[in-house]
C-alpha cells in the first residue's frame, strides 16, 4: 500500500530532480560561447526531459493491487469491494485526486450497450456515427472523470456506513471525500447535489439539517443518492443500503427494474415504453415482512430525468410505470439521462412532508427586484457558490459557505432562513422537501447515469457494486 508520505516523498524527489535540471540548464547557458550548436541541442533535450518528468510526477510510484475489503452492508453485488480503487494505484483510504491518478492513462469507460431499437443497430458500425462520437471526446472525458470519482467515493463510503453512525456524520465523511477526490473548485468542479440518505418510508430529498441527530439502525432501509460534477456535467447515481436480509427481495426488485430500464433505453425509444418495461419487472416481485406479504409497487409519481449542464432536471422525465408520459416523447442522440426507479411496500405514491433541507435556484429564474438586503446577500452567495446546482442548509452553515475555493473560510451564513424563504416565495429558489410514502412502509432506489452516444449507450456510473 502506498501511503500519503510515500506520495509526498516522491513529489519532493521530483522537485529536487527538476532543480538539478534547472542548474544543468544554467551551466549550459554559460558555455554557449565555445559550442553554440551542441549546447542548444543539449539544452533542448534537457528541457524535454524535465517537462516529461513533471507531467507524471504526481502519480508516479502508485502501483495497483487487488482489492480485498468487503462492505458490511447489503444492497450491492458480490463483486463489490470498499477498496475497489486500489487496483488503479489509489491509496487506502483514497487521497489522490482522481484527475491526478489518471493523468497519464485513460479514464475507465462505462458499461457499453447497443441501442435497443433494431432500427438503430446500424450505429455500432457506422463511420458517420463514429466520427460524431469522436467530436464528443471532451464531454465523454469529463463525464467519465465524474463517474470514476463517484465510484471511488461511494466505494469508500460503503466501508463506514454501518448501524450506529449518525446520518450527519456519514454525509460529512462522504461529501468531504467527494470534495477531496474531485479537487473542489466551485462551479468548475465539485459536488453535484446534497447527499440524500432517505430512510424507510422516505423515498427521496432527505439530508440531515444542522442539529439532526438521526442514527442509522440495523432495520433501516436507506437510499444513498449523491452526485459529482465536472464543468457542470453531473453524475447522478444512487443505491440502497440495508443490513437485514429480509429486505433483499425489495432491493433486488428495484435493482432489476433499473437495469431493465437501462436495457430498454436508446436513441428514438419512447419514454413511455421504458416505463412499461420497468413496471413489469418491478411489480413481478413481492417481499415478506413480519409474516405479511407485500407486493412491490413502483412509486408512480417519481421518475428518471434528462440531465443538462448545470441542470439536474433538464426537461424530460423517464416514467417508471406504463403510460407515464406522452407517447410522442423519445430519447435523442447526445442526451444524458438518469435512469432511476423507486419501489415501495406501501401505496406507491409520495407526498411532500417533513422539514425541508434541499434547495436549488431555478434554472430559468425570473428577475425579481428584492427589497430585503439579507435576500440580496444570500442570493449573491448562492449565485457565486452553487449557481443552479442544488444545495442544502448544512452547506450554508459550513465555515466556507459551501465552497472553500470560492469563499475561503469566512462565509458561514447566519440567520438566513427568512431570506431563503423570501427567495422561495418570489420564485428564484425552489424548495424540495422530503418525498414520503405511507409511514411504516419501506422504499428502495437504484439509479445510473447514461449517455446516448451516436454509436452506443454508455452507462457511465456502472461499477462492480451495482
Amino acid at each position: 500500500m502506498i501511503s500519503e508520505n510515500d506520495i509526498k516523498n516522491k513529489e519532493i524527489e521530483d522537485e529536487q530532480d527538476e532543480k538539478e535540471n534547472d542548474e544543468d540548464d544554467v551551466d549550459v547557458d554559460a558555455s554557449t560561447d565555445w559550442n553554440g550548436e551542441e549546447d542548444a541541442a543539449k539544452k533542448k533535450k534537457r528541457r524535454k526531459k524535465r517537462k516529461k518528468k513533471k507531467k507524471g510526477a504526481a502519480s508516479a510510484g502508485l502501483k495497483g493491487k487487488e482489492p480485498s475489503l468487503k462492505p458490511p452492508s447489503r444492497g450491492v453485488k458480490e463483486t463489490a469491494f470498499t477498496d475497489y480503487y486500489v487496483k488503479y494505484g489509489q491509496t487506502e483510504p483514497p487521497s489522490v485526486p482522481v484527475a491526478i491518478l489518471f493523468a497519464n492513462k485513460p479514464l475507465p469507460e462505462g458499461e457499453i450497450q447497443v441501442h435497443s431499437l433494431e432500427s438503430q443497430l446500424y450505429r455500432e458500425n457506422s463511420e458517420e456515427a463514429r466520427a460524431l462520437d469522436r467530436l464528443q471526446d471532451d464531454l465523454h472525458r469529463k463525464v467519465r472523470l465524474g463517474a470514476e470519482i463517484h465510484r471511488q467515493v461511494r466505494s469508500y463510503s460503503q466501508s463506514f456506513i454501518k448501524p450506529g453512525i449518525t446520518l450527519i456524520e456519514m454525509c460529512q465523511l462522504l461529501e468531504n471525500k467527494n470534495r477531496e477526490l474531485v479537487q473542489e473548485a466551485g462551479l468548475e468542479r465539485g459536488i453535484g447535489f446534497p447527499t440524500g440518505c432517505s430512510l424507510n418510508h422516505v423515498a427521496a430529498h432527505y439530508t440531515p439539517n444542522p442539529g439532526d441527530e438521526t442514527v442509522l439502525g440495523y432495520d433501516d432501509v436507506m437510499k444513498i443518492d449523491f452526485g459529482t460534477q465536472i464543468d457542470g456535467h453531473i453524475i447522478d447515481s444512487a443505491w440502497t443500503v440495508c443490513f437485514n436480509e429480509k429486505y433483499d427481495p425489495l432491493l433486488k426488485a428495484v435493482q432489476e427494474a433499473t437495469d431493465e430500464g437501462i436495457r430498454t433505453a436508446g436513441i428514438d425509444v419512447r419514454l413511455c415504453d421504458i416505463g412499461a418495461s420497468i413496471q413489469e419487472v418491478m411489480e413481478s416481485y413481492e417481499v415478506e415482512l413480519d409474516g405479511k406479504t407485500h407486493p412491490v409497487k413502483c412509486i408512480r409519481n417519481l421518475n428518471g430525468h434528462s440531465i443538462g449542464q448545470y441542470q439536474i432536471h433538464a426537461g424530460k422525465s423517464v416514467p417508471i410505470v406504463k403510460n407515464g408520459c406522452e407517447a410522442s416523447l423519445r430519447m435523442e442522440e447526445g442526451e444524458i439521462y438518469a435512469i432511476e426507479t423507486f419501489g415501495s411496500t406501501g401505496r406507491g405514491y409520495v407526498v411532500e412532508d417533513m422539514e425541508c433541507s434541499h434547495y436549488m435556484k431555478n434554472f430559468h429564474a425570473p428577475h425579481v427586484p428584492l427589497r430585503m438586503q439579507s435576500s440580496k446577500k444570500l442570493l449573491s452567495h448562492i449565485n457565486r457558490t452553487f449557481g443552479t446546482l442544488a444545495f442544502c442548509r448544512r452547506w450554508l452553515e459550513r465555515d466556507d459557505g459551501g465552497s472553500l475555493t470560492v469563499n475561503g473560510n469566512s462565509s458561514r451564513q447566519e440567520k438566513y432562513m427568512g431570506a431563503l424563504k423570501n427567495l422561495c416565495d418570489v420564485g428564484i429558489v425552489q424548495a424540495y422537501p422530503p418525498l414520503c410514502d405511507a409511514k411504516g412502509c419501506f422504499t428502495a432506489q437504484y439509479e445510473h447515469t447514461i449517455i446516448m452516444r451516436p454509436t452506443c449507450k454508455e452507462v457511465v456510473s456502472r461499477g462492480d457494486d451495482y
